[in-house]
């Protein structure tokens, strides 16, 4: 009874779309036959059932194999680099450093900032005729680069904003991960004479495993669905070079003319199913290395 009105509010938020979405993936639903209302009258809706067919023609599409390609480097290279670089300033702050307060407070500064003010603030420093980042290489005496007008550029341009983005949140938890970790095995290892790599693979990692292990599949759901960085820097170009799959659904209900809401539908159920698989097997081979999640 205590829990009922949280469940009750998450079946609404959560549930009814979820259902409405899978309902419509089914359809050949779009904006010009769904109910809609013109002043005082109400059109009725006029779309049919056609089953697995939307489904279907995705699979069967190039298309999407070529952006569910783009969006798992995108995942995995994002990822990554957010745990790599998060783990190792995080073992940089776990020691006795003059300052180390104001590190931390630097450091997780961009955690705190609204993801669409980080990314308009990057926007201007790869601006490819005023940014600061070509400023730079000009006064160097080097070519500026078309940071957000080269495929291969942009790609590079939003992996290194999202990684920006991310490394706070790894860094507050592996740093919470490596305070729990007890100093005497530090100091028993050492005596013992394990050098510092020893520590870190046979310690270290062991003793943060519970807590990387979890946030590695935070990230990477967060990632995969990661729209504001790629729609709000590059809005999936130039082209559709760095589109990634959520932002595709995104174009195809809300900019595309008619707006294919069966088919957006279709790409969402998708999207779920991949993540949905992707954490089946994550804790399968958790549990296989011993780890209780």
């Amino acid at each position: 009874m205590m829990i009922a009105p949280v469940a009750l509010v998450i079946a609404v938020i959560v549930g009814y779309p979820l259902a409405r979405g899978l309902f419509l993936s089914f359809t050949d639903a779009n904006e010009a036959n769904v109910e809609r209302t013109i002043g005082v009258n109400t059109i009725e809706a006029t779309y049919e059932f056609v089953g697995l067919d939307n489904y279907a023609a995705i699979l069967g599409d190039s298309m999407f194999w070529g952006r569910l390609g783009w969006t798992v480097l995108w995942t995995v290279a994002c990822v990554s680099l957010t745990f790599t670089i998060g783990l190792t300033l995080a073992n940089m702050l776990n020691r006795k450093v003059r300052g180390r307060a104001a590190y931390r407070i630097a450091l997780i500064l961009p955690w705190g900032i609204p993801a669409f003010v980080s990314v308009f603030a990057w926007r201007l420093l790869f601006n490819e005729r005023n940014g600061l980042f070509n400023a730079v290489l000009d006064g160097g005496g080097v070519e500026g680069i078309a940071w957000l007008g080269d495929p291969t550029w942009a790609k590079v341009s939003v992996i290194a904003v999202n990684v920006w983005i991310g490394v706070p949140f790894m860094l507050v938890a592996t740093l919470g991960a490596l305070q729990s970790i007890p100093g005497e095995l530090y100091e028993a290892a050492e005596m013992d004479g394990a050098g510092p790599w020893q520590r870190f693979v046979n310690i270290t990692m062991p003793g943060i495993r519970a807590v990387s292990s979890t946030v590695i599949l935070l990230s990477t759901i967060w990632t995969f669905n990661m729209f504001p960085v790629i729609y709000l820097l590059t809005r999936g170009g130039p082209g559709d070079s760095s589109e990634i799959l959520v932002t595709y659904a995104f174009r195809l209900a809300f900019l595309e003319s008619p707006r294919d809401f069966a088919t957006s539908a279709a790409w969402g159920v998708i999207i779920l199913l991949l993540l949905s698989a992707f954490a089946v097997v994550y804790r399968r081979v958790l549990r296989k290395q011993g780890e209780v999640w």
